[in-house]
C-alpha cells in the first residue's frame, strides 16, 4: 500500500506549488500554535515551526508522509510574519522600502511509519524598490498585505514593489519545490 502524502498548511499557495509535481497528496491545517517570538536563528526557528506543524498531524495519520512549511522574513535582526493589522502591515512595508531581506521557508517531511524526518531552510533574497507612503497606504487598502509575511505577496499586486529577487522563487512564495522533491526521494517518494 502507498502512503498518503498529507500537506500540513492552510496556504493556498504551498498547495498550489506542491500541485506543480503532479504528486497526490491531501491538506490538512496543522494544529499547531507558532510562535515567532522564541529566541532562535530565523533559519532555525523556520524549521522548529515547520516541524512543529508536521509533528502536530503525526498520530493522526498512520503510514503517510506529512510535509510542512513555515515561511516569514528576516530584515536585519528582525524576523517578520504576518502583520494581521494596517498599523502592523505600514510599520513593515516602511521597513522593506529600498531595501534587501531575506525570505526564509523552513520545511519538515516526516514518515509516520518508520520516524524517518527532515528539517531544512532555504533562503532567498528579495530587493524592494523604494515606496512612497501612499504607495504603502494604497496597498494596504487592497488587503492583500495583512495575510502575508512581511505585509506583501510577491506573486501578486505586491510584485511591482520588487526591484529584483536572488534565488528560489517557489522558495519566496512559501515552498522550496525543488528542494522537498530532492529530499522525498530519501522517503522513498519520487516525482
Amino acid at each position: 500500500m502507498s502512503k498518503r502524502i498529507i500537506l500540513a498548511s492552510t496556504s493556498p499557495r504551498r498547495k498550489e506549488i506542491l500541485s506543480k509535481t503532479g504528486l497526490p497528496f491531501e491538506v490538512v491545517p496543522g494544529k499547531y500554535e507558532e510562535d515567532m517570538t522564541l529566541p532562535m536563528s530565523p533559519h532555525d526557528l523556520a524549521q522548529f515551526l515547520s516541524r512543529g506543524k508536521a509533528e502536530s498531524l503525526v498520530s493522526d495519520f498512520p503510514n503517510s508522509i506529512i510535509i510542512s512549511g513555515d515561511t516569514f522574513l528576516a530584515f536585519e535582526d528582525k524576523v517578520l510574519g504576518k502583520p494581521h493589522t494596517p498599523e502592523r502591515a505600514y510599520e513593515m512595508l516602511k521597513m522593506l522600502s529600498g531595501n534587501m531581506h531575506y525570505v526564509i521557508t523552513g520545511f519538515t517531511i516526516i514518515d509516520t511509519d518508520t520516524n524517518q524526518s527532515i528539517s531544512k531552510s532555504v533562503e532567498s533574497k528579495v530587493f524592494f524598490k523604494e515606496m512612497t507612503d501612499e504607495e504603502i497606504h494604497e496597498y494596504i487598502a487592497t488587503g492583500e498585505p495583512l495575510e502575508k509575511a512581511g505585509g506583501y505577496a510577491i506573486q501578486l499586486i505586491g510584485a511591482k514593489f520588487i526591484d529584483r529577487t536572488e534565488g528560489d522563487m517557489d522558495n519566496i512564495i512559501g515552498l522550496p519545490v525543488s528542494d522537498v522533491v530532492e529530499e522525498l526521494k530519501s522517503f522513498g517518494i519520487l516525482v
